[in-house]
């Protein structure tokens, strides 16, 4: 629907009111002139204005099978004409019961116990918040640090941001710092000069194993690692990254969360990337976004068998796990998540994905010859291009000048992109097109372009 410019400066004006946006800077709280999506048409969207533009991070990496889907917006509707709310913690319901069992059939090993969540910060603090618990059960009431790396991302509950590693997020919010440990950036654009990439590589996973020896396996629980660091700038670990620290990790019996909520349901081609894409078998994965192509939230904490055996029967000590949402296994979220499923099944999509990655991937990779990018890095239909006019400086204030200067460019020629900073973040649907994926790229290069001449008409140096 598009409003009238009297009707929608109305909208804005209580927009600015009211709505605490995620992330809002205070400074100019009140003051924002934000793009309104109003209606969206596969993997585009239109504006307030009625512009038509390609939605390059899929809302936020969760559209995959694009908007306007009416098979989902109809199983949703049917759902709740039929059952639109039961209580998880008195009763059960046959979306949620039919949901958690797709999902068991896909994932690998014995990860077959599902927990479901809101999203993905839930998701993330429930896996956290079971490993504890199942220490307490066991007689293991000091094993209770988890380990994550610097430039992570695991979400905004205060469990799941006190894992986070993005440092430039944490400047005034509280951390539970007690509960945590940062390993440094595991980004290979950032290994010492003259570093190969295997002993970069040697050298990360001796950063997990050392910490776990320093701090203590007796007091270490987990390590939990995103396989592509998504929101930290797509940052892509070295090959054999993943197993051989899934292998520290059971050396000194530490669990392992792989934090899927970006790559899981199809972002790298597959319906969870740890193992077919990574080769580990993790002992939780956390899921969400791609579960229901973003229609409704949900999210995911699924959990080893072996796990749960340790703590439930006659090992439960008669413990209650007490962690739950009044919307946990919610049946209109699990309708969408069943029909979003099928869709993929159907209709190929992860099958797409894998098919068009190599166009997507060369076309980002091409973006690395202009002179303002240090870095364009991406797998799957996961991107980024890291922009900046002194890759060692760190200049906050540029560098978010630079990621907002490219962002304008590119939304102005038909393209959102998801500035963070100076780093030009996408993962478009994963219905796009080779076509569509051009139209992206000719847009993303031709805007960095016009930075770069801005930049210069300031009297920037520009290598």
């Amino acid at each position: 629907m598009t409003l009238t410019n009297t009707r929608f400066q109305d909208v804005r004006e209580w927009d600015n009111a009211h709505f605490i946006h995620p992330w809002e800077g205070m400074p100019f709280l009140g003051e924002n002139e934000r793009t309104f999506v109003e209606g969206g048409e596969g993997i585009y969207v239109t504006t307030e204005a009625g512009d038509r533009l390609i939605d390059g991070p899929a809302g936020m990496w969760c559209v995959q099978v694009g908007y306007g889907n009416t098979e989902i917006a109809e199983a949703m509707a049917h759902q709740a004409r039929e059952m639109a709310y039961f209580s998880p913690f008195n009763n059960a319901n046959s979306a949620p019961a039919r949901l958690a069992h797709e999902i068991a059939q896909r994932t690998s090993g014995d990860l077959n116990q599902v927990f479901f969540t809101t999203g993905g910060s839930t998701a993330v603090d429930s896996a956290v918040r079971f490993i504890k618990f199942r220490n307490n059960i066991m007689d293991r009431p000091e094993k209770k640090i988890v380990i994550s790396r610097q430039k992570a991302y695991h979400g905004s509950t205060y469990l799941a941001a006190s894992l986070s590693g993005k440092e430039r997020d944490k400047g005034w919010l509280d951390q539970a710092t007690h509960l945590t440990h940062f390993l440094p950036n595991v980004n290979p654009c950032q290994r010492a000069e003259g570093q190969s990439i295997e002993a970069f590589l040697d050298e990360k996973v001796a950063d997990l194993e050392s910490a776990i020896l320093e701090i203590g396996s007796d007091k270490v629980a987990a390590f939990i690692a995103e396989p592509i660091l998504c929101s930290g700038g797509v940052i892509v670990p070295p090959k054999g990254y993943h197993k051989r620290c899934l292998e520290v990790c059971h050396k000194h019996d530490v669990l392992y969360i792989s934090d899927e909520v970006v790559t899981g349901f199809g972002r790298l081609g597959h319906w969870f990337a740890s193992e077919d894409v990574f080769d580990i078998v993790p002992d939780i994965i956390t899921c969400a976004k791609g579960m229901t192509s973003g229609y409704v939230p949900m999210g995911a904490c699924i959990i080893s068998d072996r796990l749960v055996a340790d703590i439930s029967g006659d090992k439960a000590k008669g413990a209650t796990f007490s962690n739950g949402f009044t919307y946990s296994g919610h049946p209109v979220s699990a309708a969408a998540a069943l029909k979003n499923m099928e869709i993929f099944e159907r209709d190929g999509i992860l099958e797409h994905v894998r098919e068009i990655t190599p166009v997507f991937e060369s076309r980002l990779k091409a973006l690395s010859d202009l002179p303002l990018v240090g870095d364009a890095r991406g797998q799957g239909l996961l991107g980024c291009v890291d922009c900046a006019v002194d890759a060692k400086a760190d200049d906050l204030e540029q560098d978010k000048n630079i990621g907002a200067m490219i962002d304008a460019h590119c939304q102005a020629q038909g393209l959102i992109l998801r500035p963070i900073i100076n780093m030009c973040v996408f993962s478009p649907p994963l219905i796009i097109s080779e076509t569509q994926i051009h139209d992206m790229y000719d847009i993303i290069d031709k805007s960095i372009r016009m930075t770069t001449d801005d930049l210069v008409r300031q009297g920037v140096k520009v290598a």
